[in-house]
């Protein structure tokens, strides 16, 4: 936007106000972002005649504060971007509309900005529907999800994103996800026409705590230097799209510009979603109530929040409750409205400690006084994603202090997320019980939960809704899977491929299922199966290192590991796995930095934690050997996996042993082999008590 140019700004009526000295420059300031060519508004308002011929209207909806859209309330939270008009501002406007709209001194017009295409500038990549999408002239609203492939070879880090919808007046408002899966872009491939209806699906995400969305007004920003998000290759673009008709033909095709950085981020922010998926209003209700709340585990601090609702919404309330009992609001809505959304950034960051609550109370209104009510007379209204139904979010953008502390709130808000999303689920197919795909989902919200039996029934669902589906077969196939119904899972992985020859994550499970029968060689020709569908799948890659490594083939297997962490950097399953196949070809520097990064991404990785406390605990080199961490790492794990892994007790007795703390040691071992007897294992137990009489011959 332009900077304010002069003019006299008092409004008390001293001198005359005109167009070109007082009017214009608050126009460019708080309007012409949108009322522009190529804008989100349907009209231009960047000359006199623009606006003398709307001068009636302007005055009322400056006067009303309609225009510009700006909803929350002044004080309740400390926001950045205002497009609020101050009241001198709104007194201009009408003094200039009641004196008839004068141009004034064409000397004092200010220069109207260079229209350009892209705010941001130039993007590093443009990336666009590679075809339109036609919007009838009548009818209800639209949603729907298109899928576009980023043609990046090697992972990039993305500093600002930038929408042009390609047909504003149909486009009301656009989410941008990014989906490393291709399952989106298999439901798209399986639709006829351009996307598919409804959202992008349980794979696509914001990409590492980002919000990513477009409104009218809203204005695109690059990200702090620390804070740019990490694009994979082979990832898609989901843009998740709510149009509406305008009352004639409207063709979209909406691109996306990304602004790349070389600089990685030190800082990863963090997503808190307050809401509910269980949303039942009885017809009539004018106060219906809905809360949320979440209890912040470590210190953070606020970066953003994004609120959404539909029409029944009434007010919109965010807010902090710290330790002490003190308030905090991060933003207020006193009258909601679903089409003016957008993304509300703090103007300094809000520190929150330990223990702050953060909380949501949204009011809806399902009485026949809501004038904003789609339903005449009320009805019963419940959760779902159509306008006609309604929803009740708060999303809040938070950053922690460091890696650990972002891994503990994670821990502590997964839980929380998961059962939300399996009630939201739930109440969709109340209303959709025949839908395919939502019973799909469910299945693998189930798996998350560890509910293996209802995920089994929602994907048998699915397949007998839709048997032609190579989808629906894969996902049962991975259920099957899960639960180790290996044969049964091969039957349904079979079928998904030849549904879809091409499908790369069949193959990639077909491989898991052949591993898991002992089927070395037929695994990994499944694993080349899938990378000759998908060259840069990093799952392949990682599957058919452990393939080789079982095969004690050490070299091709760290080859392999290589190839996946290339593609996927920040896997902490790939770093252990390739730590450990270095420490067993006796490079142990590598292998302490690949475990040590997985810890970092991870400080709870099982597998990193016991393999490098058993390199500290052990290493003959007198720079690697560290008992006192061996011990504290080996512990760790103990607790991680209640005492009862016998591995993880032997690698704990080698390091209370290597620490000199022998009777420690003793009892650590003899637990472990306890463990080991039991499970039957026979080379575990030799070697636990090989270690046992070593203790005591020291004692």
């Amino acid at each position: 936007m332009a900077a304010v140019l002069g003019g006299d700004q008092s409004g008390d009526g001293s001198q005359d106000v005109t167009f070109n000295r007082h009017i214009a420059p608050i126009i460019l300031n708080r309007c012409a972002g949108c009322h522009r060519p190529g804008g989100g508004a349907p009209f231009s308002l960047l000359t006199s005649d623009d606006l003398r011929r709307r001068g009636a209207l302007i005055k009322h909806v400056t006067r009303t504060r309609y225009m510009p859209p700006w909803k929350p309330e002044p004080g309740y939270g400390d926001l950045a971007g205002d497009r609020r008009l101050a009241d001198h501002e709104l007194a201009l406007i009408a003094r200039w509309v009641d004196a008839g709209m004068p141009d004034g001194d064409p000397g004092e017009l200010p220069r109207v900005p260079e229209a350009r295409q892209w705010q941001l500038g130039t993007p590093d990549l443009v990336v666009a529907m590679p075809e339109p999408y036609e919007v009838g002239p009548e009818g209800g609203d639209v949603f729907r999800t298109f899928v576009i492939p980023i043609p990046v070879s090697t992972p990039r880090h993305v500093a600002g994103v930038e929408f042009l919808s390609g047909a504003a007046p149909a486009v009301h408002h656009a989410t941008i996800k990014i989906d490393r899966t291709r399952s989106s872009r298999l439901l798209d491939e399986h639709e006829a026409g351009p996307g598919y209806d409804g959202g992008g699906g349980r794979t696509a995400t914001f990409p590492d705590g980002h919000f990513l969305s477009w409104t009218p007004g809203q204005s695109p920003s690059i990200m702090p230097e620390d804070m740019a998000w990490r694009l994979e290759s082979g990832s898609d673009l989901v843009l998740e799209m709510h149009l509406m008709p305008t009352g004639k033909p409207e063709r979209v095709q909406a691109s996306v510009g990304l602004f790349f950085t070389d600089r990685p981020p030190s800082r990863r922010p963090f997503i808190v979603r307050l809401g509910s998926q269980s949303i039942d209003i009885p017809a009539g209700e004018s106060e219906h109530l809905v809360t949320d709340s979440f209890v912040l585990p470590v210190n953070a601090e606020v970066l953003a929040m994004q609120p959404h609702a539909h029409h029944l919404a009434k007010q919109v309330q965010g807010y902090a409750q710290l330790p002490d009992g003190t308030m905090k609001w991060l933003v207020y809505i006193k009258d909601w409205d679903f089409r003016w959304q957008d993304v509300y950034r703090m103007r300094e960051p809000l520190p929150l400690p330990k223990g702050t609550t953060l909380e949501m109370r949204y009011t809806y209104d399902n009485s026949a006084a809501n004038v904003r009510n789609p339903h005449q007379p009320p009805r019963r209204v419940r959760f779902g994603q159509t306008t006609s139904s309604e929803m009740g979010n708060l999303w809040i953008q938070i950053v922690t202090r460091d890696g650990a502390d972002l891994a503990a709130l994670d821990k502590a808000f997964a839980p929380k997320m998961l059962a939300g999303d399996i009630a939201g689920y739930q109440k969709m197919l109340e209303i959709a019980p025949d839908h395919s795909r939502l019973r799909s989902d469910l299945g693998f919200l189930y798996v998350a939960a560890g509910r293996l039996p209802e995920a089994t029934k929602e994907l048998e669902a699915a397949v007998r809704l839709t048997p032609n589906s190579a989808a629906a077969h894969y996902a049962l196939g991975t259920v099957l899977l899960n639960q180790k119904r290996l044969q049964e899972a091969r039957e349904q992985f079979t079928v998904a491929l030849q549904l879809d020859p091409d499908l790369a994550d069949a193959y990639t499970n077909l491989g898991v299922v052949s591993h898991a029968q002992g089927r070395l060689d037929e695994a990994i020709a499944n694993y080349s199966e899938a990378l000759r569908v998908r060259p840069d799948n990093p799952r392949a890659h990682y599957n058919r290192g452990r393939a080789y490594l079982s095969q004690r083939h050490v070299e091709q297997a760290i080859a392999e590991y290589r190839l996946a962490l290339q593609l996927a950097p920040d896997d902490a399953d790939v770093l252990s796995s390739l730590g450990s196949a270095l420490a067993s070809s006796g490079l142990e520097d590598e292998a302490l930095v690949r475990y040590r990064r997985a810890l970092a991404l991870n400080p709870d990785h099982p597998a990193a934690l016991v393999d490098l406390a058993w390199i500290l605990a052990t290493s003959v080199r007198t720079d690697i050997r560290s008992a006192a961490e061996a011990v504290r790492l080996a512990e760790r794990v103990n607790d991680l996996t209640g005492h009862q892994n016998a591995t993880v007790l032997d690698t704990l007795a080698t390091a209370y042993f290597a620490a000199g703390r022998t009777p420690d040691a003793i009892r650590a071992a003899e637990a472990a082999l306890a463990l080991a007897i039991a499970s039957g294992s026979e080379d575990l137990v030799r070697g636990i008590r090989s270690h046992l009489e070593e203790y005591m011959g020291k004692l």
